[in-house]
C-alpha cells in the first residue's frame, strides 16, 4: 500500500496500547467534529481530546496523554503559534501537525512552527465545505498523523540494526521496473556502519547539477542545508522539488533564500537552468528539465499529481537523468511516501550518483529508506554529514 493511501475503515480495531492517540484543537465546530470522526474511524487511531482552543489543550494534556496532536492556526484565547512552545514545554517528544489555510499570512506562521519544533503541516481547504468533501485532505491528514505517531512510538524501543529491516515508513508497493532493474545493478558492498545496506558506488564523474527531493521534514532540512551549500552553489545549479501547496512555495523559497547567501526563487517555465541560483518548484506544477537549442530550461508540468503530489519528485529526476545523464548529484531528503525512487534509479542508470537521508536524522524515513533499500544509493548519511559531502564532491575530491 502507498504511504499515502488511506486507512481500510473496516479493519480489526487495533489493540488499545498499539494505537496512536491524538488531540485535535480547531475552534470551528464542524471541523473539530470531522476530523474527530476520521480519526474515531481509523483502526490503529484513538481520538483522546476535541478541544477548541490551544488554551484547553495545554489544560488537558498531562491528562489525555496524545502522542499527536493537530493543532489550528487561528483560534481565540490561544492560537496555535503561541500554543506550541507550551505544549512542547510540557511534552517535547509531542508530535504536533499544525492545520493551515492556504494563504500567505498562514504560510508564514506554518514555516515559523516548523522552525519551533512542529513535525509537519496540513493545508486545510479555503472553507469548511471543502474540508467535508475533500478526500485528499482526510487522505493526507490520517497518513501524517499515522506515519509521524509511529515513528514517535518506535523512538525508544529497542530495534534490530538500522537498513537490516524494511522501515516501516518505506513504501511496501511493489517497485517499477526501472527501480527492479536498478537492485540487479546494487553493490555487493557494505558501508560498514549500517549493516544490510547494499550501497553503489559513486558515479566516476564529478557531479555539475545538484537535484534535491524532500517532503515531511524537508523545509527543516532544507533550510539546515542550504545554509551550507554555498561554494557548491557558486559553481552549479541548484533544483528542488518539496511537497507543498501553492504560496507554501513562495514563502519557502524566501526563507531558503534568507538561510544561505545565494538567490532561491519559484522556478519560471522556459527560463535556463544557470549555476549561482536554486530553483524551487512551485506549490501545483511538476518542474521538469529539458534541452532546448542545446540550453536546459525548466519546464513546469501541469499534468495529474504523482504518488498523490503535485510537485513531485521523480519528473524532475527523470528528466534530470535524460538532460544531464551522469553530472547528476541527487540528494532524497526526509519524507513520506516513495517518490524519487523511480527518478533515482533513472539517474543512476544514467551515470548518475544518489544521497539519501538517514533514518535517525529524518522526519519520517519514507522517501529516502525506500531509495535506500532500493539499492540506488551510494551513501545514507546523517542531515548534517550531507552538506560537507556533497562540497567535497563538487570541488573533485573522489569520494
Amino acid at each position: 500500500m502507498n504511504a499515502y493511501a488511506p486507512a481500510m475503515r473496516h479493519a480489526p480495531q487495533a489493540l488499545a496500547s498499539d494505537q496512536i492517540r491524538v488531540m485535535v484543537v480547531d475552534d470551528a465546530v464542524v471541523v473539530r467534529s470531522l476530523l474527530s470522526r476520521w480519526i474515531e474511524e481509523t483502526p490503529d487511531l484513538k481520538l483522546v481530546a476535541a478541544l477548541r482552543n490551544g488554551r484547553e489543550a495545554v489544560e488537558q494534556l498531562d491528562r489525555t496523554r496524545p502522542d499527536v496532536v493537530v493543532l489550528d492556526i487561528e483560534m481565540p484565547e490561544l492560537d496555535g503559534i503561541s500554543t506550541l512552545p507550551k505544549l512542547l514545554e510540557r511534552r517535547r517528544d509531542l508530535v504536533v501537525i499544525m492545520a493551515s489555510a492556504l494563504t500567505r499570512d498562514h504560510a508564514e506562521v506554518t514555516l515559523k512552527a516548523l522552525s519551533l519544533g512542529a513535525a509537519d503541516y496540513i493545508p486545510k481547504p479555503t472553507n469548511e465545505g471543502g474540508v467535508m468533501t475533500s478526500a485528499a485532505f482526510q487522505r493526507d491528514l490520517i497518513a501524517k498523523i499515522q506515519a509521524l505517531g509511529h515513528r514517535r512510538r518506535l523512538q525508544g524501543r529497542p530495534l534490530p540494526p538500522r537498513y537490516a529491516r524494511r522501515s516501516e515508513y518505506a513504501a511496501t508497493r511493489k517497485l517499477g521496473s526501472a527501480v527492479q532493474r536498478a537492485v540487479k545493478w546494487q553493490t555487493v558492498e557494505d558501508d560498514g556502519a549500517h549493516p544490510g545496506l547494499k550501497l553503489r558506488p559513486y558515479s566516476v564523474m564529478p557531479p555539475r547539477v545538484l537535484l534535491i527531493g524532500a517532503s515531511t521534514g524537508g523545509p527543516q532540512a532544507l533550510t539546515k542545508l542550504v545554509a551550507h551549500l554555498d561554494t557548491v552553489i557558486d559553481s552549479a545549479p541548484v533544483l528542488i522539488t518539496q511537497h507543498m501547496p501553492p504560496t507554501f512555495t513562495t514563502i519557502l523559497a524566501e526563507h531558503l533564500g534568507r538561510a544561505g547567501a545565494k538567490p532561491v526563487r519559484e522556478a519560471a517555465d522556459g527560463e535556463p537552468v544557470l549555476a549561482g541560483t536554486i530553483y524551487l518548484a512551485p506549490g501545483g506544477k511538476h518542474m521538469t528539465v529539458a534541452r532546448r537549442d542545446g540550453t536546459a530550461v525548466i519546464v513546469l508540468d501541469d499534468g495529474p499529481p504523482v504518488h498523490f503530489c503535485k510537485p513531485a519528485v521523480d519528473p524532475l529526476f527523470s528528466s534530470a537523468a535524460e538532460v544531464w545523464g551522469s553530472w547528476n548529484l541527487a540528494l532524497i531528503l526526509t519524507g513520506m511516501g516513495t517518490d524519487g525512487t523511480d527518478g533515482a534509479a533513472a539517474i543512476v542508470k544514467a551515470g548518475g550518483t544518489i544521497i539519501a537521508q538517514d533514518e535517525a536524522s529524518s522526519v519520517v524515513w519514507g522517501m529516502p529508506g525506500s531509495a535506500a533499500l532500493a539499492g540506488v544509493c551510494s551513501a545514507v548519511l546523517p542531515l548534517d554529514q550531507i552538506a560537507p559531502k556533497v562540497t567535497r564532491m563538487f570541488l573533485g575530491a573522489r569520494p
